[in-house]
C-alpha cells in the first residue's frame, strides 16, 4: 500500500474529513488526496459516503493550495528581507550578488539565473554572476551593447520576457549570443533592468530550459531582487568613493571626522532598519528610526500627498531630491510609486545621509509590498465568499455564515447587491484585462472599508455592501459609481438591487438580487447613462420589469400614494377623478359629464392633484406612469371597495 494512502471513513458517524486532515498534517502530495475516494468506491461504500469524501477532498485541496500560497509568499518576503539585511551589512559585493541570484533562482524555480553588468570602458556587457549554468562558453559571454534580450531591456529600461528565445524577433540576435544560449539549452528567459537612478547598469535574468510563461508576480519579484542588486552595487560604489575621498583627504582631519560620523550614522540606521524588518516593524517605525539618526523629522506621505514634481524626479533618478526646505525620497517598487519619505528640519544633507534616506525608502517599499500581499490575500478570500453566496444553493448555508463572521461581514444587516462594469472598451485584450483588474482591485478596497464583499464576475464586478440608515439603494449605487470611477480614472456604471434584509436566513436571495442589479446595469447602458448608478425604483414603470420581486405595491405608493392617502384622510374622490380624466382623453368637459359634477369641481380636484403630485403630473411621461399606477391600484382593490 502507498505510503500516502489513508483509510477512508467506512462506518456511519466517522468523520470523512479525518483522512484529509491527516494528509494536510503530513504535507502529502496532491495525488494522495484521491486515494480515500478511490478506495471508498472500490470497497462499494454508500454513494453518500463517497460524495462526502469527494467534497471533503475538494475542501482539503483548497486548504492545501492556500497553505502552499502562504508558504510561497512567506518565502519570498523572507528572501527579500534577508537580502535587505545582507545589504545593510554589506562587506563583500560578490557575496551579496551571488546570494541575490541564488534566491531569485530558488523562488522563481528556474533552471538558471544570472546577472550581467555593463562595462563602460570596454563598451560591452559581461556575465558577473551565474547560478545553475553548466556551459563554460555561456558563463564567459561578453556582449555588445544593445544585443540580445538584455540589450532590449537596457534600451527600454523595462522588463522583457520571451517564452521561446529563438522564435522571438523583438530583439537583435547575434551568433555569439545565440551560440551561448544554445550551449546552455535555454528556452524561456525573463530579464529585468538593474537601475541606478535613470541609468541601466546591467540586467538580472531568470531562465528555463523549457517553454514557460512567467507570471506578472514573478516579474515583480525578480524586479525587487534587481533593485536590491542595484542598491548593493550602488552602496559598494559609494563605499569605494568614500574610501578614495578619505585617502585623498587624509590630512584634513576635520573632514575625515565628519565623513566618519556620517558613515557611522549610515551604519546605525542600516542596523536599525534591518532589525525593524526582521521583527516585523511598520512604516511608522522606519520613519521614527531615520528621524533619530538624521536629527530631523521624517514622515511617510502617500503618492498623491507628496510634491508631484520632486517625487517624480526622485523616482526617475533614484536619489533624494531637495524640495524647498524638505528632502524627498521616492518609495517605489517595480516602477510603481507607493509614496515618499519626507525629511524636514534638516537644511543640509551630505551624500551619505542622502543614501541613508534612500535606503530607508527602499525598506519602506518592502514593508508596503508585504502589507499589500496580506491585503490581496484577504481580498481573494472575500471574493471567494461572495462567489459562493451567489451560488448558495450548492453550498452549506451554515459554513457560509461562519465564513462571513470570520470576515466581519454582518449578514443580519440590510445589504444591497451592486453590479459594476467599465464602459470603455478596447480592442487590446491585455489592456481590457488590466482595466478589469483595476476595477476589481478598487471594488475590493471599497468593500473592505465598508465591511462588504466584492468579486469579479461576468466581465465586471459584483459587490455586496451594507446599507446605511437613511440611505437608499439609489444613493449607494450612484456613490459607488463615483468612487470606482475616480479610482480607475474611467466611467463605471453601477446597477443596484432592492435592499435585502437579514441575509443570514436566506442566502439564496443574493443570486436573485444580482440578476436584478445586472438588469438595472443593462438598462442604464441602453439609456446612454454611462458612469451613473441606479436601482429599479429609479426607472418608473420600467422598474417593475427590472425588479426581481415585481414590487407593485411599492410602485403604486411611489407614484400616486399621496393622492390615495389624501382620499382616505379627507373622504374625497381624487383617485376616481384622475381615472375618469384619463379615460376621457384628459378633457375636463367630458370628465364632468362622466362624474356628473360641475366642470369647476373637476378643475378644483385636478388642481389638488397637481399640488400632491407636482406640476409636471400631466406631462406625457408622468401621465403614462400615473395611468399604469391607477390601473394597478384598481386591479388590487377588491370589488365593491369604494376607494
Amino acid at each position: 500500500m502507498s505510503r500516502d494512502h489513508v483509510q477512508p471513513a467506512e462506518r456511519p458517524g466517522v468523520e470523512v474529513e479525518a483522512p484529509f486532515l491527516e494528509l494536510l498534517a503530513r504535507g502529502a502530495s496532491a495525488d494522495a488526496y484521491e486515494q480515500p475516494v478511490l478506495l471508498a468506491r472500490a470497497e462499494g461504500l454508500p454513494a453518500g459516503t463517497v460524495d462526502a469524501l469527494a467534497r471533503a477532498k475538494r475542501l482539503a485541496l483548497r486548504v492545501r493550495a492556500e497553505m502552499e500560497g502562504r508558504r510561497r509568499r512567506e518565502a519570498e518576503l523572507s528572501a527579500l528581507f534577508e537580502t535587505a539585511h545582507d545589504l545593510a551589512g554589506l562587506r563583500d559585493l560578490d557575496a551579496v550578488l551571488q546570494a541575490i541570484v541564488q534566491r531569485a533562482r530558488s523562488l522563481l524555480r528556474t533552471d538558471v539565473a544570472y546577472l550581467t553588468l555593463n562595462d563602460e570602458d570596454a563598451g560591452d556587457t559581461y556575465m558577473r554572476v551565474t547560478e545553475g549554468s553548466v556551459a563554460a562558453r555561456f558563463q564567459q559571454l561578453r556582449l555588445g551593447m544593445g544585443e540580445g534580450l538584455g540589450g532590449l531591456v537596457a534600451q527600454t529600461a523595462r522588463p522583457y520576457v520571451t517564452p521561446d528565445y529563438f522564435e522571438d524577433e523583438r530583439f537583435q540576435h547575434t551568433r555569439t549570443i545565440d551560440t551561448g544560449v544554445l550551449d546552455e539549452g535555454l528556452v524561456a528567459i525573463l530579464g529585468v533592468p538593474l537601475m541606478i537612478g535613470s541609468q541601466v547598469i546591467g540586467v538580472l535574468f531568470a531562465a528555463d530550459r523549457r517553454a514557460r510563461v512567467f507570471a506578472r508576480e514573478e516579474t515583480a519579484l525578480l524586479g525587487s531582487f534587481a533593485a536590491l542588486a542595484a542598491a548593493a552595487i550602488d552602496t559598494a560604489n559609494l563605499l569605494t568613493e568614500t574610501r578614495s575621498a578619505l585617502d585623498r583627504l587624509a590630512r584634513a582631519n576635520e573632514i575625515i571626522r565628519d565623513r566618519s560620523a556620517a558613515v557611522e550614522r549610515a551604519s546605525d540606521v542600516h542596523d536599525r532598519l534591518a532589525e525593524l524588518v526582521l521583527r516585523g516593524g511598520g512604516v511608522h517605525d522606519v520613519a521614527v528610526a531615520v528621524s533619530e539618526v538624521l536629527d530631523g523629522t521624517v514622515e511617510f506621505a502617500e503618492a498623491d500627498a507628496a510634491p508631484a514634481t520632486a517625487l517624480e524626479t526622485s523616482r526617475a533618478e533614484g536619489h533624494t531630491v531637495r524640495h524647498a526646505e524638505d528632502w524627498i525620497a521616492a518609495v517605489a517598487a517595480g516602477g510603481e510609486l507607493l509614496g515618499a519619505l519626507v525629511l524636514r528640519g534638516h537644511p543640509g544633507l551630505d551624500p551619505v545621509d542622502q543614501r541613508t534616506l534612500e535606503r530607508a525608502a527602499m525598506v519602506t517599499s518592502l514593508l508596503l509590498l508585504a502589507r499589500r500581499s496580506a491585503a490581496d490575500a484577504e481580498q481573494r478570500v472575500r471574493g471567494e465568499l461572495l462567489d459562493d453566496l451567489l451560488d448558495a444553493r450548492d453550498h452549506d448555508p451554515r459554513l457560509l455564515r461562519e465564513r462571513a463572521v470570520r470576515l466581519r461581514a454582518d449578514l443580519d444587516a440590510t445589504h444591497v447587491v451592486l453590479a459594476a462594469r467599465l464602459d470603455g472598451t478596447t480592442a487590446d485584450a491585455d489592456q481590457e484585462a488590466a482595466a478589469r483588474r483595476r476595477l476589481w482591485s478598487a471594488a475590493s478596497h471599497l468593500a473592505a472599508t465598508r465591511q462588504g464583499l466584492a468579486a469579479a464576475r461576468d466581465g465586471g464586478t459584483v459587490l455586496l455592501l451594507p446599507l446605511r440608515p437613511g440611505d437608499s439603494a439609489t444613493d449607494l449605487a450612484r456613490r459607488t459609481a463615483r468612487q470606482l470611477g475616480t479610482a480607475v480614472h474611467d466611467k463605471v456604471t453601477v446597477g443596484a438591487s432592492a435592499p435585502l434584509e437579514r441575509l443570514s436566513g436566506r442566502l439564496d436571495a443574493v443570486a436573485a438580487a444580482y440578476a436584478e442589479a445586472r438588469r438595472c446595469l443593462d438598462a442604464l447602458r441602453l439609456l446612454g447613462r454611462s458612469g451613473d448608478g441606479a436601482a429599479a425604483e429609479d426607472f418608473g414603470f420600467l422598474g417593475l420589469l427590472l425588479a426581481g420581486d415585481r414590487d407593485i405595491t411599492g410602485y403604486v405608493q411611489r407614484t400616486i400614494g399621496r393622492v390615495i392617502a389624501y382620499d382616505e384622510r379627507r373622504g374625497t374622490d381624487l383617485v376616481r377623478t384622475l381615472d375618469a380624466f384619463f379615460a376621457c382623453g384628459m378633457s375636463p368637459a367630458r370628465t364632468k359629464d362622466e362624474l356628473h359634477v360641475h366642470v369647476n369641481t373637476v378643475a378644483q380636484r385636478l388642481e389638488r392633484v397637481g399640488r400632491l403630485l407636482g406640476d409636471d403630473w400631466g406631462s406625457p411621461a408622468r401621465a403614462l406612469e400615473i395611468q399604469l399606477a391607477l390601473r394597478l391600484h384598481r386591479l388590487a382593490t377588491p370589488p365593491g371597495d369604494g376607494r
